[in-house]
């Protein structure tokens, strides 16, 4: 294979991972719990918070604390599993993802 045909496949690649990183970032992750709705997107920035107070008494606010940090962790959790599924297929590249 010439350089330039390796370049060109190359680039090719580079696009195509440009694309599903940027459909990755693009799609909504929601995770929850039975107080607790979080959904972020693929950059792992959170969208959207719903807490369910009509299930919550006001002395459970330290559990509702806890709560949030593991739904939003279980919504970046998706956010890696998917990653890790699309661009599994392009090996370890460091710097990559």
């Amino acid at each position: 294979m010439n350089m330039q045909a390796m370049m060109r496949q190359v680039q090719n690649m580079q696009k195509e991972i440009t694309k599903i990183k940027e459909e990755i970032d693009s799609t909504e992750f929601t995770a929850m719990n039975s107080f607790v709705t979080v959904t972020v997107n693929g950059k792992k920035e959170i969208l959207k918070i719903v807490i369910d107070s009509d299930n919550l008494d006001s002395d459970d606010i330290e559990m509702l604390q806890d709560i949030i940090v593991v739904v939003v962790n279980d919504a970046f959790k998706k956010v890696d599993d998917l990653t890790e599924k699309k661009m599994s297929k392009y090996g370890n590249i460091p710097g990559l993802f």
